[in-house]
Formats: structure tokens, sequence, C-alpha cells
């Protein structure tokens, strides 16, 4: 068998070591140019690293194992994958022939063609969740800081330090129901909006708690506009699932959606910058193979 391993930033060889005792496997670093060149790739770091990768591993179609080592894991976490030695043990399982090999959904974001301030070619594939609004300026703030701090709290920290100084905004859904029906939710004054594949995400979160990675879905979190103060109760819900029960957050499911705003946000993905709005974005089911336990 021939495995690839891709290490992310923070990352050496020696972490290697562990998957390769098996003196039967053939091994490469660094992602493989085609599916003859690899049966399989570990892929060492978090969300971000991941989301990086996206493209190619979907264009590749081989089974890929996720090794949490990033500053942020919530894709490894939503697959059961919570340390290394649960993906070394979901490792060893597939070198013996286990079939623990299963096929996720990913979110797609498109940037709409006749807005200008778009100048990213293409679709940006994400496997957690992408969010517009507060989210984003949240995580623009957390990747400034230090590696460590953003892995220990960094996205709560800098969710602290937005609230106040957010101010609210209007924004149009324009969606598809998964039966197919056309609607036009229209939210008044916004805070965010987060468009989830796995339950968790921003280190923890429960945003969309009742997520699956093999539906076919979104599930959206639409939170409306709060004062700071409400916002700062609201928050810590989150990390139970908790905030669906409030009056100010709408919660659904969809194919896709279309996300228009009076001036452009930025799109985060994963953590990571995309584009601005105007975009769609949709769910593009089995798009992943992954290695689990």
């Amino acid at each position: 068998m021939r495995a690839a391993a891709i290490l992310g930033l923070g990352c050496s060889p020696k972490d290697l070591r562990p998957f390769q005792t098996d003196s039967a496997i053939d091994w490469q670093m660094g992602m493989p140019t085609s599916n003859d060149n690899a049966d399989a790739v570990l892929l060492f770091g978090g969300d971000g690293t991941i989301h990086r990768h996206l493209g190619h591993l979907v264009k590749l179609g081989l089974p890929v194992l996720i090794v949490p080592a990033g500053s942020g894991n919530d894709f490894a976490t939503s697959l059961g994958l919570k340390r290394v030695r649960d993906s070394l043990g979901a490792w060893n399982k597939f070198c013996k022939g286990t079939q623990n090999v299963r096929r996720v959904d990913l979110g797609v974001i498109t940037p709409l063609p006749d807005d200008p301030h778009n100048s990213v070619p293409g679709t940006t594939y994400f496997s957690c969740a992408a969010g517009v609004g507060l989210d984003g300026e949240v995580a623009r703030r957390a990747n400034n800081l230090p590696r460590w701090l953003r892995g220990h709290g960094g996205y709560a920290l800098s969710m602290v330090r937005t609230i106040p100084s957010f101010a609210p905004f209007p924004m149009n859904l324009p969606t598809c129901t998964h039966e197919g029906q056309a609607i036009v939710r229209r939210n008044g004054p916004t805070m965010l909006a987060v468009f989830a594949n796995t339950p968790l995400y921003g280190g923890g979160m429960k945003v969309a708690p009742n997520a699956s990675m093999d539906d076919g879905l979104l599930d959206v979190c639409v939170v409306e506009g709060l004062d700071p103060f409400s916002l700062f109760c609201l928050f810590p819900t989150v990390y139970a699932g908790r905030h669906l029960n409030a009056r100010n957050v709408h919660y659904f499911q969809t194919q896709n959606v279309r996300v228009e705003t009076e001036h452009p946000f930025d799109v985060y993905a994963d953590g990571e910058y995309v584009c601005q709005t105007p975009v769609e974005v949709s769910i593009q089911r089995s798009a992943l193979k992954v290695i689990t336990l």
C-alpha cells in the first residue's frame, strides 16, 4: 500500500512515526499529484489546514485520515477523532483491511459573478461551517492571535472582544428547502449567519447541534440583531447547543442558500477568509472519503 502524509503548521516527521510501523507501506511526503500515486492520505493539522487542501482531496477521491494537530479540530472531533490516538486506531484498522471508510458531505461557497468585489474564481469547499457577519469578524481577529492561544479559547476570547463594537446589518437569505420549494427569508437586523456541515465549529461550539455530515443538507443558524448585553448572555449557551431555544435565533435546513447583504461582508469558512458577499452556499453530498473509527 502507498500512503501520502501532509504535515500542517507545527507538525514534523516525528508526528508521523507512530503511523509508520508497517514496513510494507510505501510513504511519500506531500500531496499526491494523482490518485495513481497513493492509496490513502494522512493529513496532520486542524480545520484551517484541512480547508486549504479540500479542493485537491476531492479531486483525488482517496480515503483521507485526519490527525487532529491544529489549533482548531472541529472536523476531526465531529468524525470521532478527538485525539491522535483515535486517528492511530482508525489507521491501524484501515491497514488491516477493515472497511472503516465513509463518505461525508462538504459545504461549497460560490462567489456570484456579477459582484465586482469578488475576485476569487470558482468555488471553495469547507468541511465545518461558513459564516457571515459577527462570525467573520471574530475569525479575522482570532487568526491574528498566537497559535497557542487560538487553540486554547482564542475564538471565544475574540468573540468577547468583538461583541461590544459589532453593529447589526440587513441580510436576505433566498433558499431552496430539501423538498425543492423556494423561500425568501428576509432577516432584518442580523448579527450573524452560520452555514454548517458539522455540529461543531469555533473550537467546540455546538452552533448546529442537529447537523449531520451525510444528510445532504446545510444547517443554517441566524441570530437577529441584539444589544451587546443580550448577545453576551446568548454566547455561552452555544457551547451546549441551547441557543436554539432563544427567540432571536432562527434555525433551518436547506440544500443551498444565497447570501445577500446591503454592503459587501467578508465570508469565512473553517476559520479562513474566502471572499465577500453576495455568495451562494450549498452542499455537495458524499464529496470526501474519510477514514474513521
